[in-house]
């Protein structure tokens, strides 16, 4: 990676609102396997705070998602963020399988591989890049409103990863 692309920050220095940049913008997320191979998918759903005196993101990804196997095999992940103009390419990571596509070569993403060897995108303009602490599945039984069944009509509950934001790059 290319140390003129990315600077490095803080998770405390973000001043971005992630509420936005996730629920609107959408992200990638992003795992490679140890074998060197990777995979991304987008997402809409998530979170940042603090958790065991910890900055953490935490990402849920559906069992049958590509991606998912990507991340139970490894110890980490990135969260990836970009700007309007690369809407179309994430639309197509989130509704085409890298199983069945090469998603670089279809977007035009130009992976990067960090310090750290977790992949992510030159066309990014902020990444979180983690460390897995923490692996779940969502429970029905544990559900208190049931209106949010309506989400898992193949009862595919998603995966729950806490990621530690070991580091964040900026342009």
């Amino acid at each position: 990676m290319s140390d003129s692309i990315f600077q490095t920050c803080s998770p405390y220095a973000l001043t971005d609102n992630l509420f936005s940049r996730i629920g609107r913008d959408w992200m990638l997320i992003t795992a490679a396997k140890p074998d060197g191979s990777w995979n991304t998918m987008t997402a809409s759903w998530g979170t940042a705070g603090i958790l065991w005196n910890k900055p953490v993101a935490i990402c849920f990804v559906r069992p049958q998602r590509y991606t998912d196997e990507f991340i139970r095999q490894s110890d980490r992940l990135t969260l990836s963020f970009f700007g309007p103009e690369m809407h179309d390419a994430l639309k197509l990571c989130g509704t085409k399988s890298g199983r069945e596509i090469d998603k670089a070569a279809e977007t035009g993403l130009s992976p990067l591989t960090l310090p750290s060897g977790s992949v992510t995108f030159a066309q990014a303009n902020l990444v979180l890049d983690c460390r897995r602490l923490y692996a779940d599945i969502l429970r029905r039984e544990s559900f208190l409103d049931p209106a949010i069944f309506s989400h898992y009509p193949e009862s595919d509950f998603h995966h729950v990863y806490v990621c530690e934001i070991e580091t964040c790059y900026t342009k």
